[in-house]
């Protein structure tokens, strides 16, 4: 249960971090056009804030079980199993 709480969690952040990314920047890019439309600054906030919102996507739908609480636990008892060998 706890898992599947953590992964819900990280799903609701990805998706609410990204609904305000678009709406965000959206007002941002119609304030750029309306009143600097010469030169588009409203690149560098898309740019830097797309990166935090692809870092919450892969750890929300890509590597959702790779870093969870039990990561240790599994690389401990891998790493005792091949000294086994």
């Amino acid at each position: 249960r706890l898992k599947a709480a953590e992964k819900v969690d990280r799903k609701i952040k990805f998706y609410r971090n990204f609904m305000a990314y678009v709406i965000v920047n959206a007002f941002l890019a119609l304030i750029n056009f309306l009143f600097t439309p010469f030169y588009w600054w409203v690149l560098f906030p898309m740019f830097f804030w797309g990166i935090g919102v692809v870092v919450d996507f892969f750890k929300a739908f890509v590597f959702n079980d790779a870093f969870s609480g039990d990561y240790r636990e599994r690389k401990i008892a891998e790493e005792m199993e091949k000294m086994k060998l």
